[in-house]
């Protein structure tokens, strides 16, 4: 009898369960990432503007206001949210994936500009005067961008994939391989081991890293797909060009945007109803300030 191929009956551990579905991810997503010549080919590139500490605080009134005058709607959506979250969490417990529960968690900043992308929608539309339901988020699908806009959603959903690899392998090689048996066992090695604070420090490192690269190259592209039917390529650059003419406006933007989910997860995630709504409504709005006409060379 022939011997069986060693990867029939190999049980893939998390890291290699992400590498295939980062592997498929950028499968699909290469053609997405291609220019299209037909529609994009000659197509000015949008300017960016410089901003300062009081456009952000001028977006995120403008945030509230959105929240204010979509108020029973927005909350339904941002309950999304939470439930998710939790649904999340209790997957990492059934699955004895306990030490990806931070990375999870922390994860959300990665993709959050995808996820969002609905509200984008509603102040898009509140913005043309237009009376507004949750239903109209929907209209997301409507877009001519759509496959730029789930396109770019797979690049952000595949670094996410990319952390959770990433921060599996950084547990295992300072706690090692076994599964925590309880709760307070994983407390106890995280916080009172060597091994568990080298974990944390290197944790904290990488992941900024992480959050930083997938900031930048989303904190405008949504909003700017939704807007005008540029491409990914265009979207992605133009978002860059941001960060880069506001690099410390943007590090302190990341900064309350960080600051407000960690408040709005405490406790279980239920602030998270009111935040990303919030969130959501002023990243719209610091688009409007940020990038502008293409014939627009105001600095």
């Amino acid at each position: 009898m022939a011997a069986e191929r060693p990867s029939e009956n190999h049980v893939e551990n998390p890291f290699e369960f992400f590498l295939e579905k980062l592997g498929w991810a950028v499968s699909d997503v290469g053609r997405t990432m291609l220019p299209r010549l037909d529609r994009h080919a000659g197509q000015a590139v949008p300017t960016v503007r410089r901003i300062g500490a009081a456009d952000l605080g001028e977006a995120m009134r403008k945030g509230m206001a959105d929240v204010g005058a979509t108020r029973d709607d927005v909350l339904f959506i941002g309950l999304i949210y939470p439930l998710a979250g939790l649904v999340l969490a209790r997957l990492a417990f059934s699955l004895d994936l306990l030490p990806l529960l931070f990375p999870l968690a922390s994860g959300f900043a990665i993709v959050g500009p995808f996820a969002a992308v609905g509200l984008y929608e509603l102040s898009r539309r509140r913005e043309q005067g237009m009376h507004v339901t949750w239903l109209d988020a929907f209209g997301v699908f409507r877009s001519p961008a759509i496959g730029s806009i789930l396109g770019l959603g797979a690049v952000l959903l595949a670094l996410f994939f990319v952390w959770l690899g990433v921060a599996y392998e950084i547990y295992l090689a300072t706690l090692g391989s076994t599964p925590p048996q309880t709760v307070a066992a994983f407390e106890r090695s995280v916080f009172t081991t060597g091994g568990g604070w080298t974990m944390i420090a290197a944790g904290i490192g990488v992941g900024f890293l992480f959050a930083v690269f997938a900031f930048a190259i989303s904190v405008v592209s949504f909003p700017l797909l939704l807007d005008r039917d540029v491409g990914i390529t265009t979207a992605i650059r133009t978002s860059l060009r941001a960060f880069a003419a506001n690099a410390g406006t943007m590090i302190l933007w990341g900064a309350i945007v960080a600051t407000l989910l960690v408040l709005g997860s405490i406790p279980a995630l239920v602030g998270l109803i009111f935040v990303v709504p919030l969130l959501g409504h002023a990243s719209w709005h610091l688009y409007r300030k940020v990038v502008g006409e293409p014939d627009d060379r105001s600095r």
